[in-house]
Parts: C-alpha cells; sequence; structure tokens
C-alpha cells in the first residue's frame, strides 16, 4: 500500500493508531552542481537526494544572503535528515529568527527536539507550527522519556504474515499482540488496551478513517515491556469509535520508528523475531563486527516526515538512489512499491490490467502488479519479483504532505524476509545480513 503523498505528518499520526499502511519517500539524482542565487541548484541536489553538496550549496547561498530564509530552513533540514542535531538547531533556529512564525522551521525544530527527548523544547514549537495535539502532548511528558532498563530484549514473532505480531506488556499487565511499522510515528494501542493499561489522555481529536469518525487520543505509558528489555515514560496514542470501540481488532495495537530510533534494533525476518538492545558503543561496535564478519558493509540511513526511513538502493537499473526502507506493517506480498509515473520511466513490466483496490493511511489507493528485472539494497537482491506501481503516486511531493525529496520507491516487508536488519540510529547505519541473527 504505497503512500500517495497526501497526508500530512497528523493525517499518518492518526492513521497509525489502527492501521499499518506503507510509506516511501524517495529521490532520483539529479546532476546540479553549483548554488544559483534562486536557490534553484541547491534545491534540485536536495530533491535528487545529493545532501552533502545540497548543504555546501545552502551554506554558499547564505554566505552572501544570510536572509534567506528557505536556504537556512533547507540547510538546517539536511542535519536533522542525519540526526545531525548540532547542524540542524543552528541553522533552524536561524530561520526561526528570520521568519518566527514559520510553520514548516517551527515543526522541523520540534521534530528536532523530540528526536533528542528534548520535549519541553519542542512544546513552543508544535504550537507555533499549528500542531497544538503535539504541544499538549509531549507538555504532559515528566522525568526522562524513553527511560531504558535492561540491555536486551528479544521476542520472538507470533505469526509473521499478514503483519508480524510480537507480544509486550503494558503496565505490567498481561501480554497483548502488537504489530509493529516504521512507515509509523509513535506506540500506539486499540481502545481496550488502552483501557486495561489504565490510560488517561491528555489530549483527544475526531478525525476521518476509511470513512468512518474515530476519536485519537493521546497520553503517556508508564511501562513498555518487550522480552527483558522495558521502557519506561512512553508516548502513546490510540483510538475509539464514537461509541468507544475498538477501530480495529488485528491487533491491541502497533509499535512505531519513534520507539525503534531509541535502540539498537534489528527485525530478524529470517528468525521471526525483534531484538531490541540498549544503544551503547559495544553494542554498536558488536553489530559492526558481526556485520564486517559476513562481509556485509554499512549502508547511511536517513530520517525524514519524523519517523520516515530511507537509505540506499536501486529499483530496475535506475542507479543508486534514497529509498525507503519500511520494515513491518501489513506489506502484503509485494517487495517494492513505486509510483506508476516511475515505473513507466524505468521501463518496468506494469499489468495495468489489474488493478489493485487497497488502503494506505486510512485512505483508498489502486495500485498495480509490476515486476522489475531487479531490485537491490547493498548486497540484497530480489530479480523479477512482484512490486507494485501506485497510480496516484508523486514523483515529489513537497511539505507539509511529503519531504520534498525525489521518489524512486520504498522497500517493504517481503522483501526482507531472506535477511535479518539493523539500524543503528546513534551514528545511523543500516546492516542486512542474510540468514537468522545471532
Amino acid at each position: 500500500m504505497p503512500d500517495h503523498g497526501g497526508w500530512n505528518r497528523r493525517s499518518l499520526l492518526k492513521g497509525a493508531a489502527v492501521v499499518a499502511g506503507a510509506a516511501a519517500a524517495t529521490p532520483l539524482l539529479g546532476k546540479a552542481t553549483r548554488a544559483h542565487a534562486d536557490g534553484s541548484d541547491a534545491d534540485a541536489l536536495f530533491r535528487a537526494g545529493k545532501f552533502e553538496q545540497a548543504a555546501r550549496a545552502y551554506e554558499e547561498i547564505l554566505r552572501t544572503d544570510p536572509t534567506n530564509l528557505h536556504a537556512a530552513r533547507q540547510r538546517g533540514y539536511i542535519g536533522l535528515l542525519a540526526n545531525r542535531f548540532p547542524d540542524a538547531e543552528k541553522y533552524l533556529n536561524m530561520a526561526l529568527k528570520l521568519a518566527p512564525d514559520d510553520k514548516e522551521t517551527n515543526q522541523l525544530l520540534g521534530d528536532c527536539y523530540i528526536r533528542q527527548d528534548k520535549f519541553a523544547l519542542s512544546v513552543p514549537r508544535w504550537r507555533a507550527g499549528g500542531e497544538e495535539g503535539y504541544a499538549q502532548w509531549f507538555a504532559a511528558i515528566r522525568g526522562k522519556p524513553y527511560e531504558i532498563h535492561g540491555d536486551v530484549g528479544r521476542v520472538e514473532w507470533q505469526q509473521q504474515d499478514p503483519q508480524p505480531l510480537v507480544e509486550a506488556s503494558l503496565n505490567g499487565g498481561p501480554p497483548k499482540r502488537l504489530t509493529f511499522y516504521t512507515g509509523a510515528p509513535n506506540l500506539s494501542l486499540t481502545a481496550s488496551a488502552a483501557k486495561e493499561a489504565g490510560l488517561d489522555p491528555v489530549y483527544k481529536e475526531k478525525t476521518d478513517f476509511e470513512g468512518l469518525d474515530i476519536w485519537v487520543y493521546y497520553g503517556v505509558l508508564d511501562s513498555f515491556k518487550l522480552g527483558d528489555l522495558e521502557l519506561r515514560n512512553v508516548p502513546v496514542g490510540w483510538s475509539s469509535t464514537e461509541s468507544g470501540a475498538d477501530v480495529s481488532t488485528d491487533s491491541d495495537g502497533l509499535i512505531g520508528t519513534w520507539v525503534f530510533y531509541h535502540l539498537l534494533t534489528t527485525f530478524d525476518y529470517a528468525g521471526q523475531s525483534l531484538i531490541l538492545r540498549r544503544p551503547t558503543p559495544a553494542a554498536a561496535r558488536k553489530v559492526h563486527a558481526d556485520a564486517a564478519r559476513a562481509g556485509t558493509k554499512p549502508l547511511p540511513i536517513w530520517i525524514s516526515r519524523d519517523h520516515d526511513i530511507g537509505s540506499i538502493g536501486s529499483i530496475a537499473g535506475s542507479g543508486p538512489r534514497m529509498m525507503g526502507v519500511n520494515f513491518g506493517g501489513n506489506g502484503g506480498e509485494s517487495a517494492v512499491g513505486t509510483s506508476l509515473e516511475m515505473a513507466e520511466r524505468l521501463g518496468i513490466r506494469t499489468d495495468t490490467d489489474r488493478p489493485i483496490e487497497t488502503f494506505g493511511h486510512s485512505h483508498e489507493a489502486v495500485v498495480y502488479p509490476c515486476y522489475p528485472k531487479e531490485i537491490r539494497i547493498g548486497d540484497a537482491v530480489a530479480n523479477d519479483i512482484y512490486c507494485t506501481a501506485d497510480k496516484n503516486g508523486q514523483i515529489n511531493t513537497p511539505w507539509p504532505y511529503g519531504n520534498g525529496i525525489d521518489a524512486t520507491g520504498y522497500f517493504g516487508h517481503c522483501f526482507w524476509k531472506p535477511y535479518n536488519i539493523t539500524l543503528d540510529f546513534t551514528n545511523m547505519n543500516l546492516y542486512i545480513i542474510r540468514g537468522k541473527a545471532t
């Protein structure tokens, strides 16, 4: 279920509270090399995913025009993509001084602060960015958020398809069956699971989900335990129908990227387990050493729209591109999702006579089967495998509905099954190893 690029951060969060879809954000490489005074070359480099070159181009603009809001904001955004927080804060605060009411700058800076668990600093930024729900939610956090107890949590999957399920304990209660998905931000629960855990909302709002009016609530979970690892003081959302019933009963909730980026996370598809480690330097060194012994080199990762993860891959001879990497979710049998326009550009055989009507982030979607000759990320390769092309997918979706990077496609749940994949959010690297994790 590809991301149409048609919904903002808030609608995605609402949808994640009840269902897992697929999100993709990936660029088509360009050849611009210099920064024009109007920023067009810098913007072309950014859209192409050439972030280091784009950063230098925006800096060149700012040297001659330090009042250029767009250049300052984009330079800060590039820092944020790679979790380079000093860079991100420097340039986003520069942009904020130039335009204190600019919503995009405020939201990017709010995201920068929550990634560092600086929730109090994020509150005025979310409020100025028009996200009152986020502001009240993060203002309610007391003490250290995502406080880690234990060193390793390993849980076996209760099932792999149509979406992985693992067991976790909420506030010390009996095990609940949760799915996970990196195309969603926060930890989210069903209404019944939230009630059993004794949760009270700090904010609520009504929204539409697949034509149904539902209520979405935001609160704080005291304890979230997976295996032998526990997180305390965790932001959580849940949803209900007007009558208070669960919106979805496929699972008791969903674990999103915000949980995973606080940990050294391994999605062990081959061994059907989820492994969460305290992100210490020693743990990261072991992951790197294990990967080196397996002949695997680290790939870079970036985070956009506060949760979407991207790395470098290719599809149908496209050459290296930043492509979305989605783990978990109800991804069906498609190994890669792309747009119909991109499939046509790359000459991918696409069966437009067999449309598939589905949903993505609580909205209707139509995709077509397609069969690229090769898809690749690092040494992980698949040939002539079933993929999907989104009829309404756009090449580039700017803020507030997308990340402004040219989209090539994303790797989905089905692609990863022969591998175990570790994400190191401290060093912003991804490791793909064939076979079960040790």
